[in-house]
């Protein structure tokens, strides 16, 4: 099954660091956190991955262009024609295909673009900032036994971002925020099935305006709620919180140590 994450944002609230490059190729310990969320995903399996660029989206692609090179001990032999020697290689068993998704695309766009790389299968989406501990051969088990469109990994937090309205595990509404709202918000990791991409119309469409309040209306939009750790990289300060969790050696999303 293929694995969508949305990396093509101008990610405007770090700009210390993002006018340099996209969001999900900040890095964090050393690594992009785009890297991170792959590992994730790996650990569970989940192998094939589908990139939807945009903002500075060659970065990306020369990142996965050297990225065997980067992995490994390489000679470089000047006396033989400019000869390289690869050894001991380290590389992940990755396939990755990266997708120019448009520089202004919205995010619902942005999905819309890689439909053909899909095909009429189910696929995994989460955004190209985020990193969880959740377990997503649960979240794919509970995608599978509800047999509705949409899965989105609920997380509890602060209120910062939109909210879900839930009632028995299926959300009946995804709208902004309000001072009475609870903290149940939509962390990413998400399942979809391909007919989604119904809901999908054109750039302009945001995922999480109309698509994801028409399925909530429809009855097809369900939550899988995880209790464990979830954090987003939306500022500097969120940026060095995860440093220090990495630092520390008390970082909860390296499930593949």
């Amino acid at each position: 099954m293929k694995t969508v994450i949305l990396a093509g944002g101008f990610g405007s609230r770090i700009s210390e660091e993002s006018h340099l490059r996209p969001k999900p190729m900040i890095e964090i310990g050393g690594m992009p956190i785009l890297w991170h969320i792959m590992k994730i995903y790996s650990h569970f399996g989940y192998n094939d991955f589908i990139i939807c660029c945009g903002y500075k989206q060659h970065i990306v692609k020369e990142f996965f262009a050297d990225y065997y090179l980067h992995g490994s001990d390489v000679t470089f032999d000047f006396s033989r024609q400019n000869r390289m020697e690869i050894h001991s290689n380290c590389s992940e068993p990755w396939r990755v295909t990266v997708v120019d998704t448009g520089l202004n695309t919205m995010t619902g766009g942005r999905v819309k673009r890689i439909q053909r790389y899909i095909g009429n299968e189910p696929f995994m989406l989460t955004y190209g900032d985020g990193v969880a501990d959740v377990n997503l051969r649960e979240l794919e088990k509970f995608h599978r036994s509800h047999g509705k469109i949409a899965t989105l990994t609920a997380v509890n937090v602060g209120q910062r971002f939109g909210v879900l309205g839930m009632e028995g595990g299926r959300v009946t509404a995804f709208r902004e925020k309000s001072d009475t709202d609870g903290s149940l918000i939509n962390g990413g990791f998400m399942m979809f099935n391909p007919e989604v991409f119904d809901y999908l119309k054109d750039d302009s469409t945001v995922l999480e305006q109309e698509p994801l309040e028409r399925l909530a209306a429809d009855g097809e939009l369900m939550a899988y709620v995880h209790e464990g750790f979830w954090q987003c990289m939306d500022t500097q300060r969120d940026k060095e919180r995860l440093e220090k969790l990495l630092q520390s050696g008390k970082a909860p999303w390296r499930l593949w140590q």
